[in-house]
């Protein structure tokens, strides 16, 4: 089993972003069923999501889970949002996630975990990962506060 990679800010809601994932592959079914399975319990139980078909392989309309009822529906959005992920939780919280793609590097997958999880993040998905894809690495307590991070 794959570690999961999921990082989230501290106030959801507040800002454009809530956190990033970033899966392993671009297989949608095995590696949502992993971020339902190992969610942090203290932000609820997934019981829903929309996500971006753009990034993923496969499109399906429910996936398979072992945590809560077996299976959580999906849909797709209805135009290209790409790299993004709404998660409903069963307390009706719903959470904006960043898809990082599975082919980042280390660097740019951290990176853009980072710049997703901070607070007063304003940039769009796809702003945010043109940044970290065509920059150099930087110093990661700068960047993301120095452009209205904190």
């Amino acid at each position: 089993m794959s570690t999961l990679r999921l990082r989230m800010g501290g106030h959801p809601g507040r800002d454009r972003i809530d956190g990033g994932w970033w899966p392993h592959s671009r297989d949608f079914a095995t590696e949502f069923a992993q971020l339902v399975d190992h969610f942090p319990s203290d932000l609820g139980r997934v019981v829903r999501a929309v996500y971006s078909p753009p990034d993923w392989d496969d499109a399906p309309r429910r996936v398979a889970v072992e945590r809560g009822n077996g299976y959580v529906k999906v849909g797709k959005f209805p135009r290209d949002d790409t790299h993004l992920l709404y998660v409903t939780t069963a307390d009706r919280v719903v959470y904006c996630l960043l898809v990082v793609p599975p082919s980042f590097d280390a660097s740019q997958g951290e990176e853009a975990l980072l710049a997703s999880s901070t607070a007063g993040n304003r940039h769009t998905a796809g702003q945010l990962l043109e940044v970290v894809h065509n920059e150099p690495t930087v110093d990661r307590a700068d960047l993301w506060t120095s452009e209205g991070g904190r």
